[in-house]
């Protein structure tokens, strides 16, 4: 059953597979937890779902969904990454929403020709860096925060404490170096969401506009409002 989601994107302009795996995820989920504002129990929830939905598009096809990442943060499953085609990225939502934790699907996959591996270790190298400057900050607590990055546009996941805290986390990700663009689907604590304007370098960062809410559609895909 799809359940309605609040969530909030945050647009800021800035310069495989099989058992094994998903046992590894959930120990590394277990060990973490305590840390984090989310509980035991749902650390390993979406653990569980990012490795077994991670482990049907490898085996639906490696070659087709091999550059598909899959993030998965209070049931919430986005995915990012490129396809190269309409279909297949139907599909692949499709698949993420077999799982039985699966609460809604964030499908942010484009339709693109494969990257190379130039590409993907340009993205790996903008996770680290935003990675890195979240760590070192000492209003985010980063343990709370899941990166991905695409194309130069990097995506938060997770839950910040307070909606002060998850403004300076797009913050710090949107100066690190080749970073284009940060989308977020980051939960305030409480449950409320908090939606900022976009940012241009050199006007004031950060003007707060009103919430927005996100559900699914007849179609499936997450709706919200633009800036």
């Amino acid at each position: 059953m799809r359940l309605p989601l609040a969530a909030a994107a945050l647009l800021f302009a800035a310069p495989l597979g099989g058992c094994a795996v998903a046992a590894i995820g959930t120990a590394g989920a277990v060990g973490v937890a305590a840390a984090q504002e989310k509980s035991l129990g749902e650390a390993v929830d979406d653990a569980t779902a990012s490795n077994e939905i991670k482990s049907k598009l490898l085996s639906e096809s490696a070659n087709r969904f091999g550059e598909v990442d899959v993030e998965v943060t209070g049931g919430l499953v986005l995915l990012s990454g490129r396809v190269n085609t309409p279909e297949e990225r139907v599909l692949a939502e499709g698949i993420a929403w077999t799982s039985p934790l699966t609460r809604d699907v964030a499908n942010e996959i484009k339709i693109q020709p494969p990257g190379g591996f130039l590409a993907n270790v340009s993205d790996e190298l903008i996770t680290a860096r935003v990675r890195a400057r979240l760590v070192g900050s000492s209003t985010v607590k980063s343990l709370n925060y899941n990166i991905e990055t695409y194309d130069g546009v990097v995506y938060l996941m997770g839950i910040a404490r307070t909606a002060d805290e998850l403004k300076r986390a797009a913050e710090e990700a949107s100066v690190v170096g080749g970073v284009r663009q940060v989308v977020s689907y980051v939960r305030i604590r409480d449950g409320r969401t908090q939606q900022a304007a976009p940012t241009l370098q050199g006007t004031p960062p950060y003007q707060t506009a009103p919430d927005a809410s996100y559900d699914s559609g007849a179609d499936g895909e997450l709706i919200g409002a633009s800036y």
